[in-house]
């Protein structure tokens, strides 16, 4: 579980406000409150809370709690700065961690608050932009919790604040890597894995729709990584770390691994458009060793044989020793 997680809240892009539990028990049973926009200038039955500012900005909103259940619920209520988990999912800092975004520029009207069975509370809070606030997306999210049993159950919508200046939305590549392995078969093609971190480098919150491939040397025996799955919108700053299986690769002595990155920027509205697609490369080795130890052995046979052939020759070169004989008389002839 991520340390900062002890309670989690799960907040959904197009949902009002996500039940928290913190274990499979808790997990079970809904909680018995909800929560949703108030309903202003801003509008009705917003989904959550988005608003675009300039530094130093006061914004005035409200947050509606409705109690569900047949017993009085005595609540908090506070915010929180918004991260993205290991799992992708978005979630909201723990109470007890201080919050440096969002979490810090929203005060609740009310710290506690007591809803009645069957009754809704509105709660008021305002959004202050400081003044040195950088430009772009900054989010975290609004809650009502209660602790039962030592387990703090949570309920939240998020806050989304993006603002003024220039937009500088980007995707990079970091540690991009090849782990090939190869067959025995000296025919044979073999699998890699890629690996590599997405990281969000510009000031807007993304996604990463992606591709990964493999190739030979001058872009030869290219093969197509299966389908990758997008990435998380990540906020600035994230790092998203990726895995990708590439079957049937040759083993061309020398790989070049190629990525692509497809940025997915969401608007105020929830409308997503695509941006600049990006490629970043890097190369491996891919050593066919099962064909490198049968040369291998051929050049050794050969050098082998080619020696025994020149001892050979060498022999049949050799002059044949003349006979003496010699005569009774002891001389030669």
């Amino acid at each position: 579980m991520h340390p900062l997680a002890r309670a989690v809240v799960s907040l959904l892009a197009a949902a009002a406000f996500a039940a928290v539990t913190a274990g499979p028990a808790a997990a079970q049973a809904e909680a018995p409150w909800t929560v949703a926009t108030a309903a202003n200038d801003f509008g009705a039955d917003r989904d959550n809370y988005s608003y675009t500012a300039e530094p130093g900005q006061r914004i005035d909103d409200g947050l509606v709690i409705a109690n569900h259940g047949a017993a009085p619920l005595d609540l908090a209520v506070y915010a929180a700065d918004a991260f993205t988990t290991g799992s992708g999912r978005l979630d909201l800092l723990a109470k007890d961690k201080p919050s440096t975004g969002v979490g810090a520029w929203v005060r609740p009207g009310q710290d506690h608050v007591t809803v009645q069975p069957g009754q809704t509370t509105e709660v008021p809070f305002t959004v202050t932009v400081p003044a040195g606030a950088t430009a772009g997306d900054h989010l975290g999210g609004i809650l009502a919790s209660v602790v039962q049993g030592g387990v703090e159950r949570r309920v939240g919508t998020r806050i989304r604040v993006r603002v003024g200046g220039d937009p500088r939305p980007g995707l990079s590549v970091e540690n991009l890597d090849v782990d090939y392995s190869g067959t025995a078969n000296p025919l044979g093609s073999g699998n890699a894995t890629l690996t590599y971190t997405i990281r969000n480098t510009g000031n807007a919150i993304l996604a990463a729709r992606q591709s990964a491939s493999l190739s030979g040397p001058f872009g030869t025996w290219r093969v197509q990584a299966d389908a990758v799955a997008d990435s998380p919108q990540l906020l600035p700053g994230e790092t998203w770390q990726v895995s990708v299986p590439v079957h049937g690769v040759t083993p061309a002595v020398y790989l070049a691994a190629t990525v692509t990155l497809l940025p997915l920027l969401t608007d105020a509205a929830g409308s997503t458009a695509p941006l600049a697609a990006a490629d970043t490369t890097a190369h491996s080795w891919a050593i066919p060793w099962t064909v490198v130890l049968l040369a291998a052995l051929v050049a050794g046979t050969i050098v082998v044989l080619r020696r025994r052939r020149g001892r050979h020759g060498e022999n049949e070169q050799l002059p044949e020793r003349d006979e003496v004989g010699v005569q009774p008389d002891g001389r030669s002839h």
